[in-house]
């Protein structure tokens, strides 16, 4: 309770105070209380429209995607009967790089003379084609997907992989017996005991890509079009660091908390709607 009062509620509260007042980062004067006219220039600023459309493209983009593939990829490792840890590993083995180095990777890669250009080219039957992924909007929208795809995918899977273990083998079994077949077992059995999974992978993985800062600042520093990356977490740096603005970006960072409230708790309500599925 202590840590999470420091370094949780306490940064909250902050915000949400400093977001009332015309407050300059590095000046000497005190900060103006403007109650909350901070949260009026947000509503009709099309810069910070622009940032949710941004977050919101990025966030169903890599959401819905992390939370299908990390599934089937679960359910792939534990089908196989041999090289199951390889495969664990080799697909997690890109959670354990810091957002940095995974961005500088793969800023080497989508380099118009990179592999993805290479393999487009080889893939398509093209040759020596700059496909732009760091250049135009929709190439840059999608080359971040890329990357937080690449990276937190296998960490999902780990935790597919725990709750897929912790379904008894005998109700497969039964089902086997039954007559059931592979994909009506799947269907029938293992998605629904997998809901508390599913609803903690849902959870985090959308609050992880709400959250995210570090692919977008690396590809706008390395040249890519601000606009199309530009999601609040970015704008909310700018502003701070460059602007220098603290009060309108602690309101920005308010309005963030809020929408991953919002959504953490539609996600919660949800779930519940569909009743308990127990196996005991």
């Amino acid at each position: 309770m202590a840590f999470f009062a420091v370094f949780s509620f306490y940064p909250i509260v902050n915000a949400l105070y400093t977001s009332l007042f015309r407050k300059r980062l590095l000046s000497l004067r005190p900060p103006t209380f403007i109650g909350l006219e901070n949260y009026e220039y947000l509503l009709k600023s099309p810069d910070f429209w622009n940032s949710i459309k941004a977050t919101f493209i990025f966030t169903l983009g890599t959401f819905i995607p992390i939370l299908v593939f990390s599934l089937l990829l679960a359910a792939f490792i534990m089908s196989r009967k041999r090289f199951q840890k390889f495969f664990q590993m080799a697909f997690y083995s890109p959670a354990v790089l810091s957002s940095v180095v995974a961005a500088a990777i793969w800023l080497l890669i989508l380099d118009p003379r990179g592999l993805a250009n290479m393999g487009a080219n080889f893939l398509l039957g093209t040759k020596g084609v700059d496909y732009k992924w760091l250049a135009s909007a929709n190439m840059v929208r999608f080359s971040t997907i890329l990357v937080y795809f690449w990276k937190y995918i296998g960490y999902f899977t780990i935790i597919y992989i725990t709750g897929l273990a912790s379904i008894p083998q005998s109700l497969h079994e039964a089902a086997k017996i039954d007559g059931a077949s592979g994909w009506k077992d799947f269907w029938h059995i293992t998605i629904p005991l997998l809901k508390p999974t599913t609803v903690l992978v849902s959870i985090m993985s959308m609050l992880q890509c709400l959250k995210t800062f570090s692919t977008q600042y690396l590809f706008t520093q390395s040249g890519a079009p601000l606009e199309p990356i530009n999601v609040i977490t970015l704008n909310i740096y700018n502003t701070a660091i460059r602007d220098h603005n603290i009060g309108r970006a602690s309101a920005m960072s308010i309005i963030l908390f809020i929408i991953m409230l919002f959504f953490t708790w539609l996600q919660f309500k949800a779930s519940k709607s569909g009743g308990e599925v127990d196996y005991m």
